[in-house]
């Protein structure tokens, strides 16, 4: 089987099981209208299923089967991913996600909120509901790695916030990767990797050897995912094209453009930065957008993307070399490559 092929065919395998897992911490209950129905909104929009299928591929190429525990932890992932997606959409003021409007757009922000905290909540269910059958030091490992995710995801997201609030521009491409470690890495691909891993040999593998391998996927993902909010199909992304621009993230590409442009154009642009989200314009997005094409900050991002994928897959080859051929350890193999060359 081909690498993309692989890669979809599991994605869809897994994806499937842990849809079917997640519903089941959905239930119809009241007050429905004004909180349930929320809580279920994102899960049921679908998505890629990476992060949970990361957990499981990872648990099943080290020999775990495809038990309740295993399922548990990758719902509680699709849930905490769900629930922290509510409340990015609110913190950077989306439009748009998978393809409809944001939950806030639709509800307004305080239920947002409320849902989004109900849903974080949520994804701690699976793990306790499996506890009880778990051995307690295994349960408590896990317990204290979704914590660790959890901090980690919180202080990547404060920086992130934080460089807008104050416009911060001092900023080099050490400061774009501590971001991304902390606010991407850790929930994408961090913690399903060394949760899965955990769970197939708990106490036989120090967790920390595969957080290598998770930054280095995790930030090609993240890479990709900007380069799609300005180059992508909106269709096909589900996210309104240059939102990044317009809420004024400081991506890769927009670190670049501080860095090559002329005094007079990095003036306009940290100006840009600075002014209230609400009274940017589409002209200073579009002048903007058009400066990224002048200095080829896309190109560079791809570039910069592709040799994180490469330094991920020199990191999987130390890691799983000795693991048996499987349809799991290829997905992890194919999935490298599928993050920097996805469309959505």
């Amino acid at each position: 089987m081909t690498p993309p092929a692989v890669v979809s065919e599991v994605l869809r395998d897994y994806g499937a099981v842990v849809r079917d897992a997640v519903r089941a911490y959905l239930p119809p209950a009241e007050p429905r209208r004004y909180l349930y129905d929320l809580v279920a909104d994102y899960p049921g929009r679908g998505g890629k299923m990476m992060r949970p299928s990361l957990c499981i591929a990872v648990a099943r190429a080290l020999g775990a089967p495809l038990d309740p525990l295993l399922i548990a932890a990758a719902a509680s992932i699709e849930l905490m991913h769900n629930a922290m997606l509510i409340h990015d959409d609110i913190e950077d003021e989306s439009d748009r996600r998978r393809g409809e409007p944001t939950l806030h757009s639709l509800w307004g922000n305080a239920m947002a909120i409320n849902a989004g905290d109900a849903l974080a909540m949520t994804s701690l269910r699976p793990l306790l509901d499996v506890a009880a059958h778990t051995d307690p030091l295994l349960a408590l490992g896990i317990l204290e790695e979704t914590e660790h995710m959890a901090r980690e995801s919180a202080e990547g997201q404060a920086l992130e916030l934080g460089w807008r609030a104050d416009n911060v521009v001092a900023l080099e491409e050490r400061d774009y990767f501590e971001m991304v470690l902390k606010k991407t890495c850790w929930l994408a691909t961090i913690h399903p990797v060394r949760l899965g891993a955990l769970i197939a040999v708990a106490g036989r593998v120090d967790p920390t050897a595969f957080v290598r391998f998770g930054f280095f996927l995790g930030a090609a993902f993240q890479i990709q995912y900007d380069v799609l909010n300005l180059a992508g199909d909106t269709e096909v992304y589900g996210k309104e094209t240059a939102g990044d621009l317009r809420e004024g993230k400081r991506t890769l590409m927009i670190i670049r453009l501080l860095q090559l442009a002329t005094a007079d154009e990095r003036v306009r642009l940290v100006a840009h930065l600075g002014t209230p989200m609400a009274a940017r314009t589409g002209r200073e997005v579009g002048w903007i957008r058009d400066r990224i094409d002048h200095y080829g900050c896309i190109d560079y991002a791809r570039q910069v993307a592709h040799a994180m994928a490469g330094a991920a897959l020199e990191e999987y080859a130390r890691l799983f070399a000795p693991v048996p051929p499987s349809r799991d350890r290829a997905f992890l193999e194919g999935l490298i490559t599928w993050v920097v060359e996805r469309t959505s």
